[in-house]
């Protein structure tokens, strides 16, 4: 029996496996960085954070002292900054209740009112008691707290 042989490729299915080739390639060093740089945010995975609040030392005994903090979120491509603010009440020095400065109701901005010893939310006459709890007025629970720590002298506040 005669064995028959292959006939060895042309030039042109040299040519179209090359381009192919090359073609190939290409798209993958542009396509893979690009999908990567699209669906990269989306991936990502936002972890709870601790905010630096500032030293124990200037919370005064017994009286909210308020505290504020500048952090920067990024959602996406978008980088956005966003004022933190908290007040944070101790009575031995130690132990430390970070109290929001939120009202319940719909959302204003409650401030300490040292005379009355009082929380006052300015758009609803909302009261609350130095531990946040209700007074009166129409919030319906008392104002959210968040979970602190303090390391090397100095207080967080834990979000998300």
């Amino acid at each position: 029996m005669k064995e028959q042989s292959q006939p060895s490729p042309g030039r042109r299915d040299f040519m179209r496996a090359a381009i192919f080739g090359i073609g190939g390639l290409i798209s993958a060093a542009i396509g893979l960085p690009a999908v990567a740089y699209i669906i990269g945010p989306a991936l990502k995975q936002s972890a709870a954070a601790w905010i630096r609040l500032g030293a124990i030392g200037k919370i005064e005994l017994d009286t909210p002292t308020l505290f504020k903090a500048t952090i920067e979120t990024q959602t996406g491509w978008i980088n956005t900054q966003e004022e933190v603010s908290a007040y944070v009440l101790t009575e031995n020095g130690q132990d430390f209740a970070v109290i929001s400065n939120i009202c319940t109701h719909l959302g204003c901005r409650v401030r300490w009112i040292a005379e009355d010893g009082t929380f006052h939310c300015p758009c609803h006459n909302g009261v609350f008691a130095k531990d946040g709890t209700v007074v009166s007025g129409p919030p319906p629970r008392p104002l959210d707290r968040f979970e602190s720590k303090v390391e090397d002298g100095v207080l967080y506040l834990k979000r998300g």
